[in-house]
């Protein structure tokens, strides 16, 4: 099939449009669309000033889905590839039915207290949604207890689990990763320690290229070419500080008392996520991992991945708050719309955030002074200030790299409170109210693939 007939009759997939307002880019743009005759739309981007965030540089042609927009063919609602398309794409590249290696590996990361059966729907969904192509492995090196020895240790022990894997598939040529809550940690501590810098950015003294879109810079993973990293439910800004641990109910006197109690609960992990680890003249470990070091790549690493996403809930999450999972400052968040995008029952908002340009993250004199006051004498003033300087910091680091950031909400399920384990379905029976997150997920890497195989073609 010429490239030319496969665009005009592409797989009926949509990519969400942002709608609302928040954010933090300084640029604005909005989804717009362009339908073919054969049903198929490509998205292009226009300035506008009512959204805070603009369109995904990475992308070359994408094909939007889950948009409130009316079609011409309203009948149609967003599915996994029919089996016809999903034949047809791959006989354009070269495969027959009778066997088909697969080539890209997505890497399941379960979160704290967790074992691979947390994945047991989504990794039967991802294996009919995507196809032979894709060889699903859920993570098992860190399992139950073993969560609260470390994100570091974690994600030591995720990564020589992933080298393993590689070596026995020989046919691997791609990588992604799909993480759940402490797990999206445990997977970027790990892409850290597997990354490789690509020649070309080895020569112009390692720099990062803030998109981490470019094809000629991006380095590998593992020794795989990184496709998408998503993370659904994590605390990216770890969760010290007002909400960011729901349970707590935003009581201040339960909020002080967690940080000092967190490493008797859940080891070397609770002080790493209250960023209480490590001396005081040291950054703590989340703040190294929102930029690169002289050992460990973190930030490289992430921008190396065509697409970054995150889900986030906007609510009803007991375990990690709306703004450290969607990554975003206090000031940034907003009242979030009530319906779902069509197709995607629960997904509410998507929103394309380019690279921001700044010097990136760091350890400021007067966050080691807040950081000592903090462990030595505990108030509330104290303990504030060292987290507004570290989190601010944290938050300029990794907004130097583009993301999608995808909000959902429970709020009309009969028991909204079970969001955090609703967003991937920890078992089918309880949480099936995630399905359509998990639908729009499998979509979100199905149209990296499709991007992925037009470029070549072309």
């Amino acid at each position: 099939m010429s490239t030319a007939s496969w665009i005009q009759q592409p797989p009926r997939t949509y990519l969400p449009d942002r709608r609302g307002s928040g954010g933090f880019a300084k640029s604005s743009f909005r989804r717009t669309a362009r339908q073919f005759p054969g049903g198929g739309v490509v998205s292009s981007s226009s300035s506008s000033s009512s959204c805070s965030c603009g369109g995904y540089s990475s992308e070359i042609l994408n094909f939007d889905f889950g948009s409130r927009r009316s079609w011409n063919h309203k009948e149609v609602r967003v599915q996994a590839m029919s089996a016809t398309a999903q034949r047809n794409f791959s006989l354009s590249k070269g495969d027959t039915d009778e066997k088909v290696e697969p080539d890209h590996l997505l890497v399941l990361v379960h979160g704290i207290l967790a074992s691979p059966s947390d994945w047991l729907y989504v990794e039967a969904e991802m294996k009919r949604r995507l196809g032979r192509r894709f060889l699903i492995y859920a993570s098992s090196s860190n399992t139950f207890t073993k969560t609260f020895g470390g994100v570091d240790g974690a994600g030591k022990r995720l990564a020589e689990e992933i080298r393993q894997v590689v070596q026995k598939s020989k046919s691997l040529k791609k990588i992604s990763f799909l993480a759940h809550s402490l797990g999206g940690l445990f997977a970027r501590h790990a892409v850290a320690v597997l990354y490789s810098a690509a020649v070309s950015q080895a020569s112009d003294g390692g720099a990062v290229s803030n998109s981490g879109n470019s094809h000629l810079l991006r380095g590998r993973i593992g020794g795989l070419e990184p496709i998408n990293f998503i993370t659904l439910a994590t605390p990216h800004l770890g969760v010290r500080g007002r909400k960011q641990l729901p349970f707590l109910l935003g009581v201040p006197i339960l909020e002080r008392l967690a940080a000092p109690l967190a490493p008797f609960v859940v080891g070397r992990t609770g002080s790493q996520l209250f960023l209480t680890d490590g001396k005081a003249d040291k950054p703590p470990l989340l703040l190294r991992m929102a930029s690169d070091s002289e050992d460990l790549k973190f930030l490289s690493s992430l921008g190396s991945f065509r697409s970054r996403i995150v889900y986030a809930n906007v609510s009803y999450d007991h375990m990690v708050g709306w703004r450290t999972s969607s990554i975003r400052r206090e000031t940034e968040l907003f009242k979030p719309p009530r319906r779902s995008l069509d197709g995607y029952k629960h997904v509410v908002d998507v929103e394309y955030c380019p690279p921001v340009s700044s010097d990136g993250a760091h350890f400021p004199p007067e966050a080691a002074k807040a950081k000592e006051a903090a462990q030595s004498s505990p108030s509330p003033q104290n303990t504030l200030e060292y987290h507004e300087i570290v989190e601010d910091e944290m938050i300029r680091g990794l907004q130097t790299l583009g993301w999608k950031k995808v909000d959902v909400s429970f709020h009309s399920t009969f028991w909204p409170y079970l969001a955090h384990n609703n967003i991937h379905v920890k078992s089918e029976r309880l949480y099936k109210a995630g399905a359509g997150v998990v639908a729009h997920v499998a979509d979100s890497i199905k149209q990296q693939e499709t991007s992925t195989f037009i470029t070549a073609s072309l």
